[in-house]
């Protein structure tokens, strides 16, 4: 199939996504763990951490028109192949069942995903697929 039969407007590639990954890394963790040690007293992994950054993966992109901070400032966002608007479910099988494929292979699907993005056309990693979405510089 052609980009366009897939309704794939200007995918994101691997450097972009890369890039908007650590933004999100830097501008969400580090305030994550300065809170963090506020609430609980320790610097070590909590549970407050884990929720606070699943919340911001899954809801963000669905408040904010797929976009999550760091995809905004590097001007990217996640879409759905059919043009709808994201959904939960939409976000939990991106997330959630990707990331347990992820893990399961110990990483394996990780590596997959990250060529596939570097070298498909549409630029779709193994979690895009899972979920009926892909990456795009296209604004809403």
């Amino acid at each position: 199939m052609s980009l366009t039969d897939q309704s794939i407007a200007r995918p994101a590639g691997f450097w972009i996504r890369f890039y908007a990954q650590i933004l999100d890394g830097i501008i969400v963790s580090v305030p994550l763990a300065l809170i963090s040690f506020l609430v609980t007293g320790s610097w070590n992994d909590n549970i407050f951490n884990t929720i606070v950054s699943l919340l911001y993966t899954l809801l963000l992109p669905i408040l904010w028109n797929g976009y999550t901070i760091g995809k905004r400032l590097a001007g990217i966002r996640i879409a759905k192949v059919n043009g709808e608007n994201l959904g939960l479910g939409t976000m939990l099988m991106r997330n959630i069942v990707g990331g347990l494929i992820y893990g399961i292979t110990v990483g394996i699907a990780a590596i997959v995903s990250a060529f596939m993005v570097g070298l498909r056309e549409d630029k779709r990693s193994i979690h895009d697929f899972i979920a009926g979405t892909y990456v795009t510089k296209a604004k809403r």
